[in-house]
């Protein structure tokens, strides 16, 4: 059986920044949508600056960013994690990944929230590993 690695580590340019939402966010999206399609989007993701959990860099080097967080809204009867990247430059994209999502009236049931949370930010690592060669 081969020897798992660890994953490399990621560039030194992104650093985690998990406190809160950063203004970018906002700032790049209004920019591609007006402000009343912004405050939608993401279930109010944006505006609000309430749903936990979220992992987020940011690259001061490029002004780029990229954010795990919920995606959906709060009453839908399945939550996914969402991964939205914020390129050098300018623009807002979500990455498309494979779902990262949890069932909350079944909280234990595999997967939790937990573990689509750490799915989702691995992926959102590895996002960035590949990122830094096309930067």
């Amino acid at each position: 059986m081969p020897d798992r690695q660890d994953p490399s580590p990621l560039p030194a340019t992104w650093q985690r920044a998990d406190a809160g939402i950063l203004p970018l966010w906002w700032d790049r999206l209004c920019s591609q949508t007006s402000p009343q399609s912004a405050a939608l989007f993401a279930a109010g993701l944006f505006t609000e600056d309430r749903r936990r959990p979220i992992a987020q860099w940011y690259n001061a080097a490029f002004d780029s960013a990229l954010l795990v967080a919920p995606e959906t809204s709060p009453e839908w009867p399945v939550q996914r994690f969402g991964i939205f990247y914020a390129p050098p430059g300018g623009g807002f994209t979500q990455v498309h990944s494979a779902p990262h999502e949890w069932h909350p009236r079944e909280p234990r049931k595999s997967p939790t929230e937990r573990e689509a949370f750490e799915a989702a930010v691995a992926e959102a690592e590895r996002f960035l590993q590949v990122e830094m060669f096309f930067v």
